[in-house]
């Protein structure tokens, strides 16, 4: 086995190569994190990965932006594993086709947690995500279409819920609760 190949089946994060959105090419650590085989995953539709179409579609719509702008994206999102539990992931995409970005993605995703930090909203979980990819409040509410108040408002309970001071914080307390 080559090395390229190598690193590739063994890296500690989920690759996958897509194509409008199918799986083409994915690594064993992918197929694992999600309770699959990896031959299982080739051919199929990432929205077998998520709970709804809605949901499906609204991850692509919010993705589709930076990737267009920049070629590249990151967040944090829940991923449904074969069996329907969730997964908790930090998630970035490389564009290779940059005037149709979705036409060919490299992604990785690595596990943050077995389950939704602290049981936060779906609101609360898209916020947190906002900040993750270091956006401001302002950025959140245009991406969300909501007001740069309500958002302001949702990081301020999660910032008094958590007992921490500001965004950083927030994040690094998230991201190493256990489930």
């Amino acid at each position: 086995m080559d090395l390229d190949r190598l690193a590739y089946d063994a890296a500690p994060v989920g690759i996958v190569l897509s194509e409008d959105r199918v799986i083409r090419a994915c690594n064993a650590e992918f197929a694992a994190m999600l309770g699959y085989g990896r031959e299982a995953l080739l051919g199929q539709s990432f929205r077998v990965l998520y709970g709804s179409q809605e949901e499906f579609e609204r991850v692509r719509d919010i993705g589709l932006g930076p990737l267009q702008a920049a070629h590249v994206y990151s967040d944090e999102r829940m991923m449904r594993r074969r069996d329907g539990s969730q997964v908790w992931c930090r998630f970035r995409a490389h564009a290779l086709v940059p005037e149709t970005p979705l036409a060919r993605l490299v992604m990785t995703f690595a596990v943050i947690s077995d389950s939704p930090p602290a049981a936060l909203t779906p609101r609360e979980r898209q916020v947190v995500g906002g900040l993750g990819r270091g956006l401001t409040s302002k950025e959140i509410a245009r991406e969300l279409g909501l007001s740069p108040r309500t958002v302001e408002d949702v990081r301020a309970r999660l910032l008094k819920r958590f007992g921490v001071k500001n965004a950083t914080e927030l994040l690094g307390r998230l991201t190493y609760l256990a489930p």
